[in-house]
């Protein structure tokens, strides 16, 4: 087992980590900005030292940095979390060749993943159901370009290869659409991501988000530990994440999830993964795979009673996979409701004091969070300021614990998306399950 880790990351994730290193007996390290000097991981780690100032260029960005706090505090390995630099295969091979252990897939596998072009050829290689496409990436051919997304078939979605979040992707209804939308993505794909590579693929109208989550040890063991519906989303950022997903038999997950693990032993996966799915008409279809834990594997630990933090750190210490497939158990429901420092109206991020806070509480309650009353939301980074996680043995039960923690909660001095989470589990089509990844935009008028 690893001896020292040092957290490359912040806020609650930082925390999820700091936990899991404890009930291990691993030491820990926190790095942190000049604006992070008193979040709850920093003050509660084995050890602390800053990195550099608030911008996250000069600090969670900076991989030299970074490197050197794990150099001079002797840690033995680094855990990214998520964001930041978890997916980033230039910081997986420093923090290798640096002579650390990187808890996370190799930077190989990182980079053949993160390509969406080379991640869908590997999967459809694996036997992984793929939206329809252009089997590869597109070219300056008019003529061919046209031709392929005859054959797919309108709408179509042109998407750079190296896109995420939601950027970096057109639909297109028609032809005469199709060539300035190509030459359009391919510019912002250059600017954004370093890559100017784009591809094209059948545009689903109403699918729903279906992601399977899975653990890899890189050596020829995987499991699954069943799916998650993402489908509440605004602007292709998830806003409530459940599992089970509503309506998925458990013969429809187990085949998905055994084709997932079968790729992952395929591509020598290490590490905690997710694969991310549209699902439409009784049917999946793999949109890409992201190679880190993810800010919803609460709900996954909630119903299969599987540690993810602790396991990637089994993992990139040489364990094996502490379970094997038969014996993670689906059991009850679990919701998440992220939890932002914004106008729940506008969605304009809300920083400041926060002068009052009471966390919810009670049976199959789980609040995953950072803040405290008295701490300051920093204008700096990412928006979400906690996780509220509710479990039951039912879906209906886990909606109703959900609902009496929202109203239990208090967040004062700051705004927050509270008023909007407490519509979404008031509102009649969630409650009755399987809402599409528009229903909510729509909800709000913004489509």
């Amino acid at each position: 087992m690893l001896d020292k880790v040092l957290i490359a990351n912040r806020g609650e994730i930082a925390l999820r980590i700091l936990r899991a290193c404890k009930e291990l007996g691993i030491k820990t390290v926190a790095v942190h900005s000049t604006a992070d000097r008193n979040l709850k991981h920093v003050l509660l780690a084995d050890e602390s030292i800053c990195i550099g100032g608030a911008s996250a260029t000069e600090s969670y960005l900076n991989i030299p940095r970074i490197i050197a706090a794990a150099e001079v505090t002797n840690s033995i390995a680094i855990h990214p979390g998520y964001g930041f630099l978890a997916e980033n295969a230039d910081f997986a091979e420093a923090v290798e060749k640096s002579g650390f252990v990187f808890v996370g897939p190799r930077a190989e596998t990182i980079n053949l993943m993160g390509d969406k072009v080379s991640a869908i050829n590997a999967m459809k290689k694996a036997g992984v159901p793929c939206v329809p496409g252009s089997d590869g990436p597109l070219t300056d051919d008019e003529e061919r370009n046209k031709s392929i997304a005859k054959r797919i078939g309108y709408p179509i979605i042109v998407k750079a290869a190296g896109g995420g979040g939601g950027r970096g992707m057109r639909v297109v209804r028609s032809e005469k659409e199709l060539i300035n939308a190509i030459a359009t993505t391919q510019a912002e794909a250059g600017a954004a991501f370093g890559n100017p590579v784009v591809y094209m693929e059948k545009f689903l109208e109403n699918p729903r988000h279906v992601e399977i989550q899975v653990l890899s040890d890189g050596q020829g063991n995987a499991i699954h530990l069943g799916e998650r519906d993402c489908s509440m989303q605004r602007r292709h950022q998830k806003v409530v994440e459940e599992a089970p997903a509503p309506g998925i038999s458990e013969q429809m997950r187990n085949k998905i999830g055994e084709r997932c693990c079968r790729a992952c032993v395929e591509i020598g996966y290490r590490g905690a993964g997710t694969f991310e799915f549209l699902y439409e008409n009784g049917e999946f279809y793999f949109i890409e795979m992201n190679t880190r834990i993810q800010v919803e594997h609460p709900v996954s630990e909630m119903i299969t009673g599987v540690d993810l933090i602790k396991e990637q750190l089994r993992i990139a210490g040489g364990q094996p996979l502490s379970v094997d497939q038969s014996q993670v158990q689906i059991r009850g429901h679990a919701i998440e409701c992220r939890i932002n420092a914004e106008d729940p109206d506008t969605f304009i991020p809300s920083p400041g004091l926060i002068n009052m806070f009471h966390s919810p509480g009670g049976l199959g309650v789980r609040w995953e969070s950072h803040i405290y009353a008295g701490y300051t939301v920093p204008p700096y980074y990412d928006s979400m300021i906690g996780k509220l996680i509710t479990y039951g043995e039912s879906r209906d039960e886990a909606i109703a614990r959900m609902r009496h923690a929202l109203e239990e909660i208090v967040v004062e001095g700051i705004k927050t998306n509270i008023p909007l989470q407490r519509r979404i589990m008031a509102d009649e089509n969630f409650f009755a399950g399987g809402t599409n990844i528009h229903y909510l935009e729509k909800k709000l008028g913004m489509a």
